[in-house]
């Protein structure tokens, strides 16, 4: 459905409602919104150093520098996506660390979907809308004198156009219904759902990781899908993807049996043939 909208027709957040405490947000969350930023990951790293607590927000109105996952450039037109980082303070341990990408993409879709866009993940955080990708994530470990931290970073198309995009397989909320949903309501919607699924992840104790794990593996669309992945190694796997391991990391049943990846470039093939 064809979507046209110029950026003096894209409201700004309001941030009235989103300070408001009535607005359904933790209290631990608190969320600041700035109107041009060359990334947001790097202000709440910056505040990160200097003693910020768990639960800080910078929204941008404009991401000018934005990083994605394998450091690949993101990039919206202002007051067309929400582009935000969120401070955790993790405390379960280290070893756990690595869930806390898919814990963010799982929470991102599950948010979408509570909005009745029906998303899902391609792993390890992706989100989809019918095979295009519509949200990136990238998490950053940053080490403080207060003990390392996390900085959660989300890139949400929300009005892009077609023109708007930097490649074919992405889409945007606007392009999937034929109009832009409220960005403030969908912000709040979106961290209340995430620090929500932190929580009990944080709290829950090796059963919270398993109750991850499999809430996880159900949302994923790389799970029972032929995948091509290319390695950092520059090597390239191909199989059927059959599901997600106790760290984190994708089964893949090739030709050589059963690999484990903890990271690469997956490309559903389904998706290439359409």
């Amino acid at each position: 459905m064809p979507v046209t909208q110029d950026s003096s027709e894209r409201p700004p957040l309001d941030r009235t409602r989103l300070a408001h405490p009535d607005g359904g947000l933790a209290p631990d969350l608190v969320v600041e919104v700035v109107g041009e930023a060359s990334s947001t990951n790097s202000l709440v790293a910056e505040r990160a150093r200097a003693g910020a607590p768990e639960g800080l927000v910078v929204v941008a109105e404009h991401q000018t520098a934005g990083r994605g996952r394998l450091d690949r450039a993101w990039e919206a037109p202002p007051r067309a996506a929400l582009t935000l980082s969120l401070l955790l303070r993790p405390t379960v341990p280290a070893s756990d660390w690595p869930w806390l990408p898919l814990l963010t993409g799982y929470a991102v879709a599950k948010a979408l979907r509570a909005e009745a866009f029906a998303a899902d993940v391609k792993w390890p955080n992706d989100v989809l809308i019918a095979g295009r990708k519509v949200a990136g994530i990238l998490v950053e470990r940053v080490e403080t004198p207060d003990g390392p931290a996390a900085v959660v970073g989300i890139g949400l198309n929300v009005s892009q156009t077609d023109a708007e995009l930097p490649v074919q397989t992405a889409t945007s909320l606007a392009i999937e219904t034929g109009s832009a949903p409220d960005r403030t309501h969908l912000l709040r919607t979106l961290l209340s759902t995430l620090y929500e699924a932190y929580d009990a992840w944080s709290a829950g104790g090796e059963a919270g990781t398993a109750r991850l794990r499999a809430s996880y593996a159900a949302a994923c669309a790389t799970v029972g899908e032929d995948v091509r992945v290319d390695l950092p190694s520059g090597d390239v796997l191909t199989g059927r993807a059959t599901g997600i391991d106790s760290d984190g990391r994708l089964e893949v049943d090739g030709p050589s049996g059963r690999t484990v990846v903890g990271a690469g470039d997956v490309i559903h093939v389904r998706a290439l043939d359409r």
